[in-house]
């Protein structure tokens, strides 16, 4: 058989153990076309793309059904169909299966966030949040929010394990559960690295490298091509998380922050060094992050922007310095006449753990930053 442009037919017999409404149909990509005992369930046989869908259906206990799958695959080599279903009130057999797990647990690790069903383009979503694929809130799917709330209630210590692949507005947990571990879409050892970080064999030293908002409140439209009020560089509010963001179980220290000079000539480069050191008790990665950010522009400029990155593993008491070069272009900016050029003027430096700005977030608990000031001199110089 061909690996593409092929088509496939599969006929067999359903049998459901309980008298009901059932979700039924398929998920994959290409055309498809699902019939119960010879007339037509649900088809799409213009789909190109990864998706769900189903139907509902009155199924009879023990009485059985012919059901006929006919799909095509035009997705390009990646033929992807299978047959899925849900027995009725099948969301809240899980939720009691959960909470009963969860009463006999000592601790509890819940596993949240979302997935490729429904994080994707031009998607077929009927949940709440989700609109063809995009999403119109940050925040967790409401019901697994309202199970975080009534398995925190049992009084267990609770661990929150976030999957998905971007940012959640998890504010609740972020307030009443001590630990949250974002493990973004794994893979397959992905179990194997949460035990470690959660049974503490392994001490995390990950960085966010999104901004995480409180709600989608906090962002502009996105009518609105403009990057004012979006990403770590042009967001003025509070958020969540801030980009960078990362907790250890151990704690660095920076100090010494070193300047190769205060005032520079427009074109020059700079050199920085800084000393980090593990005060904590246990062996660990810091990643070191280099912000500058152009206090003095002519023309709106970013809040800040990441200059360099460094990731140092130390151990207990060690101490280490780290070094970046400043180049001119990452003190350009591009003016009005839609050149980049480096302006004369004051810039301000940043070199730790975190992004600078968000002294209340809880990383100031297990790294800090260190920052300078210096001053760029001469004309107006064009950056090639």
């Amino acid at each position: 058989m061909n690996s593409d442009n092929f088509s496939v037919r599969w006929t067999g017999k359903l049998v459901a153990p309980d008298s009901g409404k059932y979700a039924l149909g398929v998920a994959g990509n290409g055309g498809v076309r699902v019939f119960v005992d010879d007339q037509l369930f649900v088809e799409d046989f213009a789909n190109r793309r990864t998706r769900t869908l189903t139907k509902e259906m009155q199924f009879e206990a023990g009485r059985s059904y012919d059901v006929r799958i006919e799909y095509y695959e035009n997705a390009n080599h990646y033929a992807a169909a299978k047959l899925v279903w849900a027995p009725p009130s099948a969301g809240k057999k899980l939720r009691e299966e959960a909470l009963s797990k969860a009463r006999d647990a000592d601790a509890v690790v819940l596993v949240l966030g979302i997935s490729p069903s429904v994080e994707g383009e031009e998607m077929d979503v009927k949940s709440p949040g989700f609109r063809g694929g995009d999403r119109t809130d940050i925040a967790l799917p409401r019901e697994q929010d309202e199970l975080l709330k009534e398995v925190h209630a049992l009084g267990k210590p609770v661990v929150v394990v976030l999957l998905g692949g971007s940012a959640l507005a998890v504010n609740w947990a972020n307030e009443h559960v001590p630990a949250i571990l974002d493990a973004w879409y794994p893979g397959e050892e992905g179990g194997t690295a949460i035990a470690d970080v959660i049974f503490g064999d392994y001490n995390p030293g990950g960085r966010l490298p999104v901004t995480f908002y409180k709600s989608v409140d906090q962002l502009p439209p996105f009518t609105d091509y403009r990057m004012q009020g979006r990403t770590y560089r042009y967001f003025k509010g509070d958020p969540l998380f801030p980009f960078g963001f990362g907790l250890s179980y151990t704690k660095f220290k920076y100090e010494k922050l070193k300047l190769g000079a205060n005032r520079l000539k427009a074109g020059e480069e700079l050199k920085i060094t800084a000393e980090v050191q593990n005060t904590g008790n246990l062996a660990g990665d810091e990643v070191v992050q280099l912000y500058v950010s152009d206090v003095a522009a002519s023309v709106p400029v970013p809040v800040r922007s990441l200059a360099g990155i460094k990731r140092v593993f130390l151990k207990p008491g060690e101490m280490q310095n780290v070094s970046f070069t400043l180049s001119p272009a990452q003190m350009s900016l591009i003016d009005d006449n839609g050149k980049r050029v480096v302006e004369p003027g004051e810039f301000l430096i940043s070199v730790g753990g975190k992004e600078p700005g968000f002294a209340g977030h809880a990383d100031a608990k297990t790294t800090g930053v260190v920052t300078a000031r210096f001053f760029v001199t001469g004309k107006v110089t064009a950056i090639e």
